[in-house]
């Protein structure tokens, strides 16, 4: 009995003197979302797609290991361009491997939402009306 006090004792004053020491040295943390993150140049956000350069080859689609990303095609190349970034790993696998530079990663990181529709980006082809 008496040894668990002394136990309970020492594991405090070790706790404060811990807390005390840490005080007086720099912080490492930010108070985000005041502060935002530093991000390095390799940081991998959300997805810019331009979709005028994509010339829907699926290389994109076959490489990404989540199957967040759908092409749909029609008659004359692509039609749709659809990523579900409540799937997406963001590995980067998209952007490495697309020939035509369609895609890039962004600094986006803030997607948290409630709403898991709002996840899913569609980007469509403009039609050409010519008439």
């Amino acid at each position: 009995m008496l040894k668990q006090i002394y136990n309970s004792i020492l594991s405090l004053v070790i706790g404060h003197l811990t807390v005390f020491k840490h005080s007086f040295k720099k912080r490492v943390t930010l108070e985000y979302p005041e502060i935002k993150p530093y991000l390095n140049n390799k940081f991998r956000g959300k997805h810019e797609f331009d979709i005028s350069k994509c010339k829907a080859c699926g290389m994109c689609q076959k490489v990404c290991p989540a199957n967040a990303i759908d092409i749909i095609k029609d008659e004359n190349g692509l039609s749709e361009y659809n990523i579900d970034y409540s799937k997406c790993i963001f590995c980067g696998n998209c952007y490495y491997y697309c020939n035509f530079k369609a895609i890039k990663p962004s600094n986006q990181f803030e997607l948290a939402t409630s709403d898991k529709k709002s996840l899913k980006v569609t980007y469509k082809k403009l039609e050409n009306t010519n008439e």
